[in-house]
């Protein structure tokens, strides 16, 4: 069983760990079919988004990254430099492979941004960790609490429409969706819980946040 909850703490003890394996950035629509056609003969694939971060009030950016991920080779599709082609988008509505994210709300919102598309077939990690006793929501604390080790978020507020993406960005990028994928795999080789463990996890869980309000609540006279 895995544990509930990892701390802040606990997480920036670990290790860093990325993906080490092969980055493939496409920025051209010619090179899409050739990336599709490598990415279909995986039936599970993980996948993420990044946009430029906007540090004022109301101004938003589009989606400027899509990452899918094998387990071995991960290609970053830079929508800043091409949109949305549509060899890639009907390739996210393929409902014969699994595309496993987190938090896909927040990406698809971002994506129909860009052109109109249909998902197919996602799996958010965030909907299923709950079954195996996980009860954080983050990737990197979930990560953590799976594997021991830490993902690095240093380059999430980092410039994703640059003219060229630095090494750190590209790793970073890979990592998230990479990870993704990795998360699934494992819990899928994992023993669920039964409704009962998961009631009374979550029964234990609230009992001790009261409790932890009780004793922290200011007394009155």
């Amino acid at each position: 069983m895995f544990k509930t909850k990892i701390t802040k703490e606990e997480v920036n003890r670990l290790e860093i760990e990325a993906f080490k394996g092969e980055i493939v950035v496409v920025e051209k629509e010619e090179k899409v079919e050739s990336a599709i056609q490598y990415l279909k003969k995986f039936p599970e694939v993980g996948f993420d988004t990044e946009t430029k971060p906007s540090f004022r009030k109301g101004l938003k950016y589009r989606v400027s990254l899509v990452q899918i991920s094998t387990p071995d080779v991960c290609f970053l599709f830079r929508l800043n430099k091409m949109g949305l082609p549509p060899l890639l988008s009907n390739y996210l509505g393929d409902k014969s492979i699994k595309k496993i994210g987190l938090s896909l709300r927040d990406d698809f919102n971002g994506l129909r941004g860009r052109h109109a598309f249909k998902p197919a077939n996602f799996v958010d990690i965030q909907n299923i960790v709950q079954s195996y006793g996980i009860l954080e929501l983050g990737l990197q604390r979930i990560y953590a609490i799976i594997f021991d080790r830490k993902i690095s978020k240093s380059q999430q507020l980092s410039n994703w429409e640059n003219d060229r993406l630095t090494e750190s960005q590209k790793c970073y990028a890979a990592t998230d969706a990479w990870a993704c994928l990795r998360i699934y795999l494992q819990l899928m080789q994992s023993e669920k819980l039964t409704k009962k463990q998961i009631e009374k996890l979550l029964f234990n869980i609230a009992l001790e946040q009261e409790q932890a309000a009780k004793k922290n609540k200011p007394t009155t006279y």
